[in-house]
């Protein structure tokens, strides 16, 4: 990312630390919540690395095509889960987007962030669907009154509202690094 190191910083922190705690839900006893939780992480992690400030550390050329082709993979194995569960539509928007912002760096001079690499076109269109995932992921975080909640032990793999707010950062770390592009 171009620009001042200390917010690079704060969303490497951001992404590393969702990407963490996205492994820790893939111990989670639900198969299809294992299941999201690893491509969150993979989100997650590539981000972090992703935004690791370009004054600290220039990635070698061949870094982007990887990229490409690891979060390609990961919008195909989306598209393919998608079949059973609508929320993977949004881990195959997230997928092409990372996939869309590794293109868009090795296209770019020296393969760092540059205001105006990309097309504006489709980066407009990411902003906007990653915006309003982040105001609609905020605003189901809002407490409201549950009648009969049970009294069990959660764990922390299994709360539900931890991985909206997983996914609320991973939301607010897109918008960021978009608008750095």
């Amino acid at each position: 990312m171009h620009g001042p190191a200390s917010p690079g910083w704060l969303l490497v922190a951001l992404c590393a630390a969702t990407g963490t705690y996205c492994l820790l839900r893939m111990r989670s006893s639900v198969e299809e919540q294992r299941r999201a939780a690893g491509g969150e992480a993979l989100m997650g992690f590539g981000m972090a690395a992703m935004a690791v400030p370009a004054t600290v550390f220039t990635p070698p050329v061949w870094t982007w095509p990887l990229y490409a082709a690891v979060f390609g993979t990961a919008a195909l194995r989306a598209l393919w889960s998608a079949r059973g569960s609508m929320h993977h539509l949004h881990h195959l928007v997230g997928a092409a987007a990372m996939v869309y912002m590794a293109v868009a760096m090795a296209a770019s001079p020296g393969g760092h962030h540059h205001g105006g690499a990309g097309v504006p076109a489709v980066t407009g269109l990411l902003l906007l669907y990653f915006t309003g995932y982040v105001l609609l992921s905020g605003a189901r975080l809002v407490p409201v009154a549950v009648a009969g909640a049970g009294t069990g032990t959660t764990r922390w793999g299994d709360r539900p509202e931890l991985a909206r707010a997983c996914r609320l950062s991973m939301g607010i770390g897109m918008v960021a690094m978009l608008l750095a592009l």
